[in-house]
């Protein structure tokens, strides 16, 4: 990954996930999809064009209102396939810490209950 792009790895992720599946979405709607404010959003995509991971071309639409489309480059999807790669691995260590926490409090639960049956 470039030194310059300092995305957190989620945003990234979904970012190029988004770009990918919906070259022609405004800023607007990546922003509501991300979860991230408008100008959160339009650096991230400067970031991604700076790392030459995505290029972007006007788009004009029956309205007249100029629009972009962004397109991943051959980088970008180089970096999406290791994005995905890369979010799949931190889910599932995410998954695998959670089932460990869960057992825990299941023991601490456990052992409350025998507690509070011997104890009443």
């Amino acid at each position: 990954m470039p030194a310059s792009l300092r995305l957190h790895d989620d945003i990234r992720h979904r970012l190029l996930r988004l770009l990918a599946d919906t070259p022609e979405a405004t800023q607007r709607e990546l922003s509501r999809a991300l979860g991230l404010s408008l100008g959160k959003t339009n650096h991230c995509l400067r970031e991604l064009v700076d790392a030459g991971w995505i290029s972007v071309a006007p788009l004009r639409r029956h309205d007249q209102k100029l629009r972009f489309a962004y397109a991943l480059t051959d980088a970008g999807r180089r970096a999406r396939e290791r994005a995905t790669r890369e979010a799949l691995v931190r889910k599932q260590d995410e998954v695998a810490r959670l089932a460990r926490e869960i057992e825990e409090l299941r023991r601490e639960a456990a052992r409350m209950d025998g507690s509070a049956q011997g104890g009443g």
